[in-house]
């Protein structure tokens, strides 16, 4: 029986949006789709903010910069939610 291999340093490759979801797609071919209430700077800002994201270390994190806002991307798959 053949056994799955989970990436344990996910990679991003791409971000996109939707009226309510960060979605992220990794390199190893997931897609992570989290709310944007998770992450309070997101949810509130301006489209052009949020299309405006740079991909960090080979795609270990996320940054927007009009936002001076930096997400994991191994904080996001467990869960780990924004700023209070």
């Amino acid at each position: 029986m053949a056994t799955l291999a989970v990436e344990h340093h996910p990679l991003a490759q791409s971000v996109s949006f939707d009226t309510d979801s960060l979605i992220v797609e990794l390199v190893d071919g997931r897609t992570i789709s989290v709310p944007l209430t998770w992450f309070p700077s997101l949810s509130k800002a301006t489209e052009s903010e949020l299309t405006d994201w740079e991909i960090l270390s080979d795609g270990e994190g996320i940054h927007w910069p009009q936002l001076d806002e930096d997400l994991s991307v191994n904080g996001i798959l467990v869960g780990n939610h924004g700023r209070r």
